[in-house]
């Protein structure tokens, strides 16, 4: 009883976002473990309910281990204790508790721009926006601070992140070879981690002691896949920090309710022509999901695409490009050295007018659903194609089938949102020490749709003509060919023995 008393004695706060004391009691471990699941309500919120039954239904893992070492009875007392501090707490801040100033994922929308005025409501706090350009488009960014100061912020922080998001995240990808399902190139997945760690360092700049994001778990949000990216990091840089998810408390469940609650709170509703389609867009990549793509047999319609041309309307005649790389990252583009976010940019207007990098897929979410996206990403795939293509002088064939197999592990990581993962940073340093020599350029064919090789040269490469030729030559005596295949082909012609008898 006394263990039960001890977790009842936290507050409400304490319970949503502070780590217990883990000597206190052992149980504070599973209540901070079962926390920390993004896919589940929060603990004593009205989102999952204050009354006992509520609290009971939707934690019923949680209680249920604890009802093998006490009693009912017992339940009931921390369900009791842990209502009766939500009510205590209100008087301190918000309806739900008191935290300083949060430091909110904003975008402008409606989503995000009711869920200002209910953080202050709730948590009694200060909010300031942050915005993230990471080559959304500069419409994106238009009276930003206007509309979020109407909403009831302090403050809106815009940070322009392309350089860093290409140079440290884009370009790690790229180098490993990550390509997730086969297809997707991890366009909104290495896009979260460098949001969520600016967040991070502006809630530090303002003095913010929690971030909040918007990420409803539909959408682009499915299976809860975008709340992992985000928290992930949140935990990984900052683990102090508070983070608040509007979507898992309040009792907001869809766009009329947040017009009624944005209309009661006056806040302008943003006037906008809500696409049929959801949409995620940055310098790497263009995401569309929803409406007539959630059935698989659907073709999609031209009229979707918006990164690139129809290949069947791309120019007649074909386009020949040359990539510079250095160590398995580009630096060049047609003999012009650029900046990483310069050089994407570039490859997209390219890429795109050629009709290129566009992909159709269904893939498995986290949590094992599948879901059909389709993904336009030009520039990507003209990189892509380049990287492999000079790897093929400059790895031995033990070294690709190493990377290739590490490449997976990694794409793997990246689409769970585990950026910040002891293991994804080791495979890097892996990857970052197999492509020291894979530098060169790479002369490629735009044409429609497609990308192929037109030329490879490279001071490290492997290739050797001398080698190769069909010629005799010093180094490769073709004689030796009937030793080798003999020793080599030796398991096959026992196991043929063996089996006639021989």
């Amino acid at each position: 009883m006394a263990q039960l008393q001890a977790i009842s004695s936290y507050s409400s706060t304490d319970l949503l976002f502070r780590r217990p004391k883990l000597e206190s009691s052992p149980y504070h471990d599973k209540l901070y473990w079962w926390r920390q699941l993004p896919f589940v309500p929060e603990l004593g919120t009205r989102g999952s309910g204050i009354n006992g039954q509520a609290i009971v239904h939707n934690n019923g893992s949680l209680f249920q281990n604890l009802t093998r070492v006490h009693s009912n009875q017992a339940i009931r007392a921390v369900v009791s204790s842990e209502k009766e501090t939500v009510t205590s707490g209100a008087s301190n801040g918000g309806l739900r508790g008191k935290l300083n100033k949060v430091v909110l994922a904003y975008s402008g929308g409606l989503d995000t721009s009711v869920i200002v005025p209910w953080l202050r409501q709730n948590y009694g706090c200060e909010v300031v926006c942050f915005t993230a350009d990471v080559g959304q488009g500069i419409k994106e960014l238009e009276g930003l601070e206007e509309k979020a100061k109407a909403s009831g912020a302090c403050q809106l922080v815009v940070k322009d992140l392309k350089e860093e998001f290409v140079k440290d995240y884009i370009f790690p990808c790229l180098r490993a070879g990550a390509i997730y399902e086969r297809k997707y190139l991890l366009g909104t997945s290495m896009a979260r981690p460098v949001i969520a760690k600016a967040m991070v360092d502006v809630a530090k700049e303002v003095g913010a002691d929690a971030v909040s994001h918007g990420c409803t778990g539909k959408g682009n949000d499915q299976a809860c896949i975008e709340i992992v990216r985000f928290e992930l990091t949140f935990f990984a840089l900052n683990p102090e920090l508070n983070v608040v998810a509007p979507w898992r408390e309040w009792e907001i469940r869809g766009r009329e309710d947040a017009i009624e609650y944005a209309k009661k709170h006056n806040v302008p509703v943003p006037v906008t022509k809500k696409s049929i389609y959801s949409r995620d867009r940055n310098l790497w990549h263009l995401s569309h999901e929803g409406d007539i793509l959630e059935d698989p047999e659907n073709e999609p319609k031209n009229d979707m695409y918006m990164m690139s041309v129809d290949p069947e309307h791309a120019p007649d005649q074909p386009e020949y490009i040359e990539i510079g790389m250095v160590s398995g990252l580009p630096v060049s583009v047609n003999g012009k050295e650029l900046s990483p976010a310069s050089l994407l940019s570039k490859l997209n207007e390219i890429g795109g007018r050629h009709g290129i990098g566009r992909i159709d897929m269904v893939e498995n979410r986290l949590v094992g659903m599948k879901s059909r996206g389709v993904y336009e990403t030009p520039g990507g795939t003209i990189l892509f194609t380049a990287a492999r293509e000079l790897e093929s002088l400059t790895l031995d064939r033990e070294s690709i089938q190493q990377k290739d197999s590490l490449a997976l592990k990694y794409a793997e990581l990246v689409y769970a949102g585990r950026w910040f993962d002891p293991i994804r940073e080791s495979i890097d340093a892996f990857m970052k020490k197999i492509t020291e020599t894979t530098t060169g350029s790479v002369r490629l064919k735009l044409y429609k749709g497609s990308v192929t090789v037109a030329g490879l040269k490279s001071p490290y490469s492997l290739y050797r003509q001398d080698i190769s030729s069909f010629e005799s030559g010093q180094i490769y005596d073709q004689a030796d060919a009937a030793g080798f295949i003999r020793l080599y082909g030796l398991p096959m012609k026992v196991r043929a023995m063996l089996e006639k008898g021989i």
